[in-house]
């Protein structure tokens, strides 16, 4: 019996891993029986899972039994999820004084050198989709009021200014867990039994960790595989006790995210959702190279010669008990919202 084959890779042992080898030479040909099991059947090296057989040409994993997310919905094992995907219709970068405007995160990244780290490190759409993080958890506790939210990020300094940002302009109360920690297993467990907001995790928190009063994740990492993309998901999905069971997932509207988005609702017509802003603000980034550590995550970062310009509105003051108030909506021309729905109407 297999729990999460995915880490085993390989059709044979030229193209296995240490893990797919064993499997190859003790198990496969010679176990009467096999069961192998995996919540996220596919592999970022893109090689195949070890023993499994899949489709030609489409290249499609063949499994012999599927529990579908629908499926979990429908038997209450799991929420139904919103992913919301946050998109701009005013950027600008300046590159060796030319200046290029782009009406989408997509249009940006296809026709510039800009990465994606110019958009998760960008102070202000930073701001805008943690607030829009903070907006629905502050909604989630008037029901449940021990509702939390899972920030994961590109890198320790990613994650303190996330930090930051959530404890001093939203007033959440806020803890950091990375690879770096000592014992990161005993802080996701104080943040488990504790009735603190938010969470931000760097390289943790995304395979087998259960904390079922996660309901809100915002997904600002550099990591933008599928493999990630539904473990991620998965941390928030866990029901629970509570009366609120909601479950949403906020991200950028990055071409690999948004076609994992979709493929999570293939089965559901998709809906959109535009608001109005208030006020337009205008703010400038140093666009950044990257560099990626063993663990993939973004930990160096040198300038280069490009700023990205952002232009943004929001409302986010708080009021005067200390919670954060209503967003302002947005309009066309600033911050643009995607909401697709995975939600399995029941009768």
């Amino acid at each position: 019996v297999f729990d999460e084959i995915h880490h085993c890779s390989g059709s044979e042992l030229e193209n296995a891993n240490v893990w797919g080898q064993q499997v190859l030479t003790k198990v496969q040909g010679l176990a009467t029986y096999t069961l192998a099991m995996s919540g996220t059947p596919w592999r970022s090296d893109s090689l195949p899972i070890v023993m499994s057989e899949y489709s030609d040409p489409e290249g499609q994993i063949l499994v012999d039994y599927q529990y579908t997310l629908q499926q979990a919905i429908v038997d209450k094992v799991c929420r139904s999820p919103k992913l919301v995907l946050v998109d701009n219709e005013h950027l600008s970068v300046t590159s060796d004084e030319k200046v290029e405007s782009f009406s989408s995160i997509l249009e940006m990244l296809k026709q510039t050198k800009t990465s994606y780290q110019s958009v998760i490190h960008n102070q202000d759409a930073m701001e805008y989709l943690l607030g829009l993080g903070c907006k629905k958890l502050a909604e989630i506790r008037t029901q449940s009021p021990n509702g939390g939210g899972l920030v994961v990020a590109s890198s320790v300094k990613h994650a303190q200014t996330i930090q930051k940002i959530l404890s001093q302009k939203y007033s959440q109360s806020a803890s950091i867990v990375t690879y770096r920690h000592e014992d990161p297993l005993a802080e996701i467990e104080r943040y488990r039994q504790s009735g603190a907001q938010w969470i931000v995790s760097v390289g943790m928190i995304s395979e087998g960790t259960d904390i079922p009063r996660l309901q809100v994740c915002c997904h600002m990492s550099s990591v933008k595989t599928e493999l990630y993309f539904r473990q991620v998901l998965g941390r928030i999905l866990r029901v629970n006790s509570g009366i609120n069971q909601q479950a949403w997932l906020y991200t950028f509207a990055e071409q690999n995210l948004i076609e994992f988005s979709e493929r999570i609702e293939q089965d559901i017509p998709d809906s959109c959702m535009f608001a109005k802003i208030e006020k337009l603000i205008e703010f400038e980034s140093e666009s950044q190279r990257t560099c990626l550590t063993g663990h993939g995550l973004l930990e160096e970062r040198a300038e280069v010669n490009s700023k990205l310009v952002w232009s943004s509105a929001i409302s986010t003051e708080l009021n005067s008990a200390g919670s954060l108030s209503a967003l302002g909506d947005l309009q066309l021309g600033a911050f643009k919202q995607r909401v697709i729905s995975a939600f399995l109407a029941t009768s």
